[in-house]
């Protein structure tokens, strides 16, 4: 589940590991970044703005989280689970593209990690997004016009790799029943 802030990755996150849960599958959920980790916590510092990095160092921390569960998904995969992530590779594509990098050698240092098989994008506006939002906003989360960027690549990426796209700001429901008309494309592969 890929999307700026607030588009719902989360909640639909959610709402797709019940679901496939109901129909007997083994599901593992994970969210990136994952905050509780040494490197999480040097993210969570940069985006309270209590560190600084540039956008090199800052997609080598984001990569590096990922990579910190490569053998987890590794078994989990052997064991014909299936992996929900709200937010993954993608999204260190989207951002890191937002920052200028290159996108060959954002893709070169995620190769070796287990790569997704389906990739949705949750779109909204970032008006929605600021409009969704709490206190407390992280120095992404304030800046609009880099929140449009970021959509922006999204979308650019979302052609160039064939991710699907779902409209965000309908309700949850609608954009459940998105959700679960792609993945019913593909459960046929997986064994329950």
């Amino acid at each position: 589940m890929e999307g700026i802030d607030k588009s719902g990755k989360a909640t639909q996150a959610n709402l797709l590991k019940n679901w496939l849960m109901k129909k007997g599958f083994s599901v593992e959920l994970v969210a990136f970044p994952d905050y509780s980790t040494p490197i999480g916590k040097e993210i969570k510092a940069f985006l309270a703005e209590k560190r600084s990095f540039s956008p090199e160092v800052r997609q080598l921390l984001y990569a590096a989280n990922r990579w910190e569960y490569k053998q987890q998904f590794e078994k989990w995969l052997k064991d014909g689970r299936i992996i929900i992530a709200d937010r993954y590779t993608p999204s260190g594509l989207a951002y890191g593209y937002a920052n200028n990098l290159p996108l060959d050698w954002m893709i070169c240092i995620e190769k070796g990690l287990p790569q997704p098989n389906i990739v949705i994008l949750i779109d909204i506006s970032p008006k929605i997004s600021l409009k969704r939002m709490t206190l407390n906003k992280d120095r992404y989360e304030r800046d609009i016009n880099f929140l449009n960027k970021v959509r922006s690549c999204y979308h650019l990426l979302a052609k160039k790799f064939d991710w699907y796209i779902i409209d965000g700001e309908r309700t949850v429901g609608e954009v459940a029943d998105s959700v679960q008309q792609i993945i019913l494309k593909y459960l046929q592969h997986f064994n329950q």
